[in-house]
């Protein structure tokens, strides 16, 4: 039942629930309520994503609302839980990590659209919290907020953000913090690291029990497959490529990329030290936790990889009856990695670039030619400081014109794009080849520019302006900056009059060089 306003009947009731997640059994979860907090306020609330789960805007954007996203009150129906998971981080595995900040409230339908996951995070002490006091800083969450849902308008898959709320209380970290939560809205918050708590207790029975529940959760078209097991597990790294690659195309590092952060369903999920990069570099960390480059802007999508291997290795039990052969089949599955995230990644790039068409004939050739030109772009960029969103900005207002042209008299917009790489002549000399490709396009010019100009954004979550909304929140209880972001950062595609510091990259004084997650 989806709830769509409110009656005599349910007013006290604001979220239907209908959980599912519990029917697993006590091994899954802990049934855990989360910690009442001092004076709990609401900062955002997310109505364009509350409409669209038929949640009343009214009832839920008010001091109700801020009751219940701050855990102090429960919605009927809930059944606030811990979830269980394992995971590797950093390349070790804990055998059992589980939600130690977050409470999941329960699940709620939506007409055509499936079910949606609803979690608090920084809403108290669970069994897994091991020495954490189960809480989150206000930083953390509202950089949660910013960065979520402008992947969600960058079209990204991504958990979603409802709710933020401000405690009244104070977290200690290096030093006192005013305390918040952040509801997240997920399709899963099953992880890589769930599978792997079973296996690393041997029960293969809740292993497949829990592939079953996500077969039917989140990918019901592998379940006439042969083996839908098989298919699941192609279907997982096939969505993971495509995220990745979406990542990389968006100059995005996660940060930590542990397998309890890798989300089954294949949206990004743990905002905690994840940033975007200004200048290009492939080897770009901004983790504070990250002090060997595991998780380095280059290495995602092996990482990636790397994870995937690591749930495989959980379901073969799944896979087939015989070792030999599972394995073997886990093999040709993986091997399909490589290929589908160059497909994604490239695919995507020659968008970004308006490298859209050729002749048949040329595909395969141009292939290989446009991946060079493409690496070629980026090693330029490497060695010129370029910023990678504004190149990519700039590049898509740029005319096509003739290599003649081109070379004769840069136009304006060339000025802008050139003007970023501190030697400009590097670039001039590409763009001399990328004007000769786009010579080869079948489609006018305005055209490309018009598919090029919706892929490349104008703005992104920048960090320095992340840490500003931040600064001003914590240390003023202003929380303008945040909304001022966030309200630019909803139509990231368009250039809006008078949001030009927006698009800037930080000042040397601004520059963000670690982010953290708040724990």
């Amino acid at each position: 039942m989806i709830y769509t306003g409110l009656t005599t009947e349910n007013k006290l009731n604001p979220i239907l629930f209908n959980n599912r997640y519990v029917t697993l059994g006590k091994t899954f979860f802990v049934k855990t309520s989360p910690s009442p907090v001092a004076n709990p306020a609401l900062i955002k609330f997310n109505d364009s994503l509350a409409e669209s789960l038929g949640l009343s805007v009214a009832n839920l954007n008010s001091a109700e609302g801020a009751e219940i996203f701050s855990g102090n009150r429960i919605p009927e129906g809930a059944e606030p839980l811990a979830m269980a998971y394992a995971g590797h981080q950093f390349g070790g595995f804990n055998p059992q990590l589980g939600d130690g900040r977050a409470i999941l409230l329960g699940e709620i339908d939506v007409s055509n659209d499936g079910s949606f996951a609803m979690q608090l995070k920084g809403s108290g002490r669970t069994v897994y919290s091991r020495d954490g006091d189960g809480r989150a800083a206000l930083g953390p969450v509202l950089r949660e907020y910013l960065v979520s849902e402008a992947m969600a308008k960058l079209r990204v898959p991504t958990t979603r953000a409802l709710a933020v709320v401000t405690t009244g209380e104070q977290v200690a970290r290096e030093r006192l913090l005013p305390g918040g939560i952040i509801t997240r809205i997920a399709t899963s918050f099953i992880r890589v690291g769930t599978f792997q708590y079973f296996s690393a207790r041997g029960d293969v029975a809740a292993i497949q029990k829990l592939a079953d529940f996500v077969i039917e959760r989140n990918y019901p078209q592998t379940h006439e497959a042969e083996n839908p097991y098989v298919a699941l597990l192609k279907a997982v790294v096939e969505r993971q490529a495509a995220l990745i690659a979406q990542w990389m195309q968006l100059g995005f590092i996660h940060g930590v990329m542990n397998t309890d952060n890798m989300s089954i369903a294949g949206e990004t999920i743990d905002y905690g030290p994840c940033a975007f990069m200004d200048d290009y570099d492939q080897s770009r960390v901004f983790s504070s936790i990250d002090r060997h480059g595991r998780y380095a802007y280059s290495n995602q999508p092996s990482i990636g990889l790397w994870n995937l291997t690591r749930l495989a290795e959980v379901l073969l039990p799944l896979l087939s009856e015989d070792t030999e052969v599972a394995v073997e089949v886990a093999q040709d599955v993986l091997k399909t990695y490589v290929e589908s995230y160059q497909n994604h990644w490239l695919t995507g790039m020659r968008v970004k670039c308006g490298l859209l068409s050729h002749p048949d004939k040329l595909k395969q050739d141009k292939t290989k030619q446009d991946e060079a030109l493409i690496e070629e772009l980026f090693n330029i960029m490497a060695a010129n400081n370029a910023d990678f969103t504004l190149t990519f900005f700039h590049l898509s207002r740029l005319p096509a014109q003739t290599v003649t042209q081109a070379a004769a008299q840069a136009s304006d917009h060339d000025s802008d794009c050139r003007n970023l790489f501190d030697n400009p002549e590097q670039f001039d000399n590409w763009v001399i080849k990328w004007r000769k490709r786009l010579a080869e396009e079948r489609q006018n010019d305005e055209e490309r520019q018009i598919k090029m100009q919706a892929v490349n954004p104008v703005y992104i979550p920048r960090n320095h302006q992340i840490e500003a909304a931040i600064r001003a929140a914590e240390d003023h209880n202003d929380f303008s900056v945040f909304h001022d972001l966030h309200e630019v950062l909803q139509n990231p595609y368009v250039q809006q009059q008078g949001k030009d510091r927006y698009m800037r990259p930080p000042e040397p004084d601004e520059v963000v060089t670690q982010t953290f997650c708040g724990t």
